[in-house]
């Protein structure tokens, strides 16, 4: 099941973006973004979306708004229990039904270059490599997929 985060929320979501992104901090050299997101806020604004269990336990969440005329998914993550089972896969394919319900014509979103499971992902998911560039010290991989 797909629900909108609420505020008792934070902690399941703060400790699933701990797990799902520590196997990248010695990668990286430091923690990446997800691991360092204002999830306070980002719950508040009503910007994050859980995969939850029969018992509401929290399989995963992802991030997103729209931004002009394109959804910006921001961060999505899977617990340990929750990966290979498709939440990942699912939870896109919900922003991607939300950007078209919203009416927009694109999903875009970036990923560390050092995170190669997500550089092969995203690709079967339909999204086209955009751009790299460094930004905020980490070197970054743009994706869009269009929707029209």
């Amino acid at each position: 099941m797909i629900r909108q985060a609420n505020a008792n929320d934070e902690v399941a979501v703060r400790a699933c973006a701990e797990q799902a992104y520590a196997r990248y901090v010695p990668l990286i050299g430091r923690k990446p973004a997800p691991m360092l997101a204002d999830f306070r806020t980002q719950i508040a604004a009503g910007h994050v979306y859980l995969c939850t269990g029969e018992q509401d336990e929290l399989r995963g969440f992802i991030v997103f708004f729209p931004v002009d005329r394109h959804m910006f998914l921001e961060n999505v993550a899977v617990s340990e229990t929750g990966r290979g089972k498709g939440i990942g896969k699912s939870l896109v394919q919900f922003c991607e039904a939300e950007a078209m319900r919203l009416g927009l014509g694109s999903v875009h979103l970036y990923t560390n270059e050092k995170m190669t499971d997500n550089l092969s992902i995203y690709p079967r998911l339909g999204y086209v490599e955009v751009q790299r560039r460094s930004e905020d010290g980490f070197n970054r991989v743009y994706f869009e997929k269009r929707l029209d």
